[in-house]
Formats: structure tokens, sequence, C-alpha cells
């Protein structure tokens, strides 16, 4: 029954990749390329190098995994997870110039970006902001009208993306819980990550099986799901993808980059 229902839709894996920090190894990332359809690969703001930014790409181009710019707040102190108030000038100009940086990179190897996933606080506030989620959303239409916008389902970066009619992708988190509102739990909280493979592929498969975010208190919330973000920093991170790459195909689902999806064709 699971299998036939399934058997039709196509699924995406995503991920954060060239986090290069004192916070993050890059060891596992040319493995997760190995596994992962999407790149959302860190452009020097909150991580990553140019020498960084180019291995991604590299890897990516062999593999046949699609490009993304992860922009961040200009924070590599705080690998991009401190939240700041800016103006929305200032705040457009990280989008387009993180943007530039990663595309002049990947042109040197014939490749686009193709989608733009924002990192950290700067996507956790937009998630909760209509006014940030706007002015992220016209940045991105002022980059490339045609250029797929990576959100977290549900969020308020989802209404400002639909109202200015960008090519939206909707994420879920593999490895994270979520409230009863539909955001993250915070990662200050205990309870913030799934880190047991099993439990982590059996969360996604329900999810993606319902289009609905799984609340640890049970509560389900329908939502449109096209993506599922595995992080790459946390320690059974390729156990975890792995695990819920093979069970999403063992259970029909056809795995594709965002740029080669049918809803965006």
């Amino acid at each position: 029954m699971l299998y036939s229902r399934l058997k039709s839709m196509e699924i995406n894996i995503n991920c954060d990749l060239g986090e290069k920090s004192k916070f993050h190894s890059i060891k596992n990332d040319p493995e997760l390329l190995n596994i992962v359809n999407s790149a959302n690969i860190a452009c020097g703001y909150h991580a990553g190098d140019e020498k960084t930014m180019e291995m991604v790409i590299q890897i990516s181009k062999k593999n046949g995994v699609s490009l993304g710019a992860h922009p961040s707040f200009n924070d590599p102190e705080n690998f991009g997870r401190k939240r700041m108030n800016l103006s929305s000038l200032e705040i457009k100009k990280l989008i387009f110039d993180q943007y530039e940086i990663l595309q002049k990179i990947a042109q040197k190897y014939n490749e686009n970006v193709t989608h733009i996933k924002p990192h950290g606080a700067l996507n956790n506030m937009a998630c909760e902001d209509l006014e940030l989620a706007t002015t992220l959303a016209v940045a991105i239409k002022e980059i490339n009208k045609d250029i797929i916008y990576l959100v977290p389902t549900g969020s308020q970066m989802e209404v400002a993306a639909k109202k200015n009619g960008l090519k939206i992708a909707c994420e879920i988190f593999a490895d994270r819980n979520y409230e009863d509102n539909g955001n993250l739990i915070s990662r200050s909280k205990p309870n913030a990550l799934i880190t047991d493979p099993e439990l982590a592929k059996n969360h996604v498969l329900s999810m993606v099986k319902n289009q609905a975010i799984n609340c640890l208190s049970g509560k389900q919330i329908p939502c449109e799901i096209d993506s599922v973000c595995i992080h790459g920093d946390n320690e059974s991170s390729l156990a975890t993808a792995k695990s819920i790459r093979n069970n999403l195909v063992d259970n029909g689902l056809e795995l594709k980059p965002l740029n080669k999806m049918d809803k965006f064709n």
C-alpha cells in the first residue's frame, strides 16, 4: 500500500556543505556528496573559503549534484548562528554578494548556482518574520526569477516566496525535532536533534508519506514537502544520510537534484 502510494513521487535530499571552520570539519563532505542530490554551499561569510567551494563544486559536478548558495550573516565567529538586526539593503547585499562569490567559482567549472538556501540565524529569523522573509524573496527574484528558493515548509519564507512568484522547494529537516507551531526546536534545548539514524529514517518517511510535519508532541501539521535536509555536522551524519536515502528509495521514491525535479521543468 505504502509503495503504491509513493512510487510516483519525487523527492530531493539536500545538505549544507563546504562549511569549513573552527566549528565544523568538512571531512564527510566528499562522502555526503555521494548520497545527497543538492548541495547548499557556504560562501565564506559564516564558513568556507574559495578552495573549499571549488572542492564541493568539482565533486558535485562529477556526481550530478545541483549547486546552491548558502548565504549567511557575515559572522564566522558564531558560525552565522547569532541573530542580527540589519536593514533591508544590508540583507539584500548579503544575498547578492554571496551568490556572486559562488556563481563566479561555479562558472570556472561550467556550472551554475541553481538554488539558494539561507543559513542559520538569517534563515531562522526569516521563518518567523514576514518582512525579513519578503526582503529575502525580493533579493532572490532580483538575482534570477528562475532560481529555486529552498525554504522550510510552512514558514513565513514560503509565504513571502509564493507572494513574489518564486520557484519554491519546501524542505523538512531529517535530524531535527519540531515545535507545535512548526518551527524547529532550538538547538539550545536537549531534544532539538535526532541523532539515531533509525529514528531519523522513520521520521522522514512518515513526513514525506503524509506530507505533514511530525511535531515532538505527536501533532501533525499538513504541508508541502519537496526536499529533505540532512545536516553534515553531526557525528551520525553519514549513517543518517545513508539510512534515509536507502529507505526513501526502498519505498519507491525517485531522488532528484532540485533543478531536475518535474515541478521546475
